[in-house]
């Protein structure tokens, strides 16, 4: 048994998140004591920077601890005075520095905070090959996602219906799929996620006849949608892995993604090779455009990504291999 101290928002089904399902997951599966510590991390107000000093002093010592990277790695000062008798682990999601929309000042001070709060920890765990290289050759364990095993996607006639499973922010770039559809007709998107993380780049974001937001769903309302998608995009300006990814070629859905970050880990290849899904550079409106079009236009195109999807569905890892190997990087089961 260990302790996860997580955020305090992790079962918010209003605002759901990949990191936050990870957490919820691993903690399942190995039976840890989970913490949540509410606060608007990475930068907590007084109060919540001393309820996360009060949970780490009533941790025993010797004890293994498991800190997600949002509650700690803004806050090493707090974490300093129990570096030295409990085993700390931090969970690094996404590196701070590396959130879109900040400027150099701002990200400066993340990241050198983050390698202050990450030189206290005995181990540093990450969610993706891509993550650990953005840490900068510091020494870190690479843990992907698991997935659910699936049945797959009926579609809605193996062209049209696109869905994008994303908080709706500006890292996850909704505008650029929003002005991509603009310029190719006979697409419709569904955007799953909530518009509350970033309200103003939400409702500034332009109405579009083909676009529907349906607000963040969990439960038989994503299966549903899901099971309409055809294809989903992800047109990311960061993303560490991308467990959408994962989920969408679980029911064999080809993705269209932006070829950052821990994406290319998370789209893998089919046993023969073939890529189940196309990559585009991010921030790049005009390529998102040519591949929609190649989508829409091209049947065998969309075969053959079908077929690939389908047979990297069988390879994804399971939740319950995933959590053991966290387990056998922490010391425990």
């Amino acid at each position: 048994m260990f302790w996860f101290v997580v955020p305090g928002d992790i079962d918010d089904r209003s605002v759901p998140s990949g990191g936050n399902t990870y957490d919820r997951r691993m903690a399942e599966e190995l039976a840890a004591r989970l913490t949540p510590v509410d606060g608007s991390w990475p930068d907590p107000g007084p109060a919540a920077r001393q309820r996360l000093g009060q949970v780490l002093a009533e941790i025993p010592d010797g004890s293994t601890v498991l800190l997600d990277g949002l509650v700690a790695c803004g806050v090493p000062d707090v974490l300093a005075p129990h570096a030295a008798r409990l085993d700390m682990a931090i969970l690094v999601h996404l590196p701070l520095a590396d959130e879109t929309g900040l400027d150099r000042q701002r990200a400066a001070d993340l990241g050198a905070r983050e390698r202050k709060a990450l030189d206290l920890a005995r181990r540093v765990i990450v969610t993706s090959p891509a993550a650990a290289r953005a840490l900068e050759g510091r020494a870190a364990q690479a843990v992907p996602p698991g997935t659910d095993p699936a049945p797959p996607a009926a579609g809605t006639d193996g062209r049209s219906q696109l869905i994008c499973v994303a908080a709706v922010t500006p890292r996850k770039g909704q505008d650029l799929l929003l002005t991509a559809l603009s310029q190719v007709d006979g697409l419709a998107v569904d955007f799953v996620g909530s518009r509350t993380r970033n309200p103003a780049y939400a409702n500034g974001l332009p109405r579009h006849p083909r676009a529907r937001f349906t607000g963040p769903l969990s439960g038989a309302a994503l299966e549903a949608a899901y099971h309409r998608a055809d294809l989903l995009v992800l047109p990311s300006h960061a993303e560490t892995y991308g467990m959408v990814v994962t989920e969408a070629l679980a029911r064999g859905i080809p993705v269209l993604a932006a070829e950052v970050g821990g994406i290319p880990d998370a789209l893998g290849r089919a046993p023969d090779g073939e890529l189940p899904g196309l990559l585009v550079p991010p921030a790049d409106a005009a390529a998102l455009v040519t591949a929609l079009r190649s989508w829409r236009d091209d049947p065998d195109l969309r075969r053959r990504l079908r077929v690939a999807a389908a047979a990297r569905a069988r390879t994804l890892e399971t939740w319950p291999a995933a959590a053991a190997r966290l387990g056998g990087i922490l010391g425990v089961r």
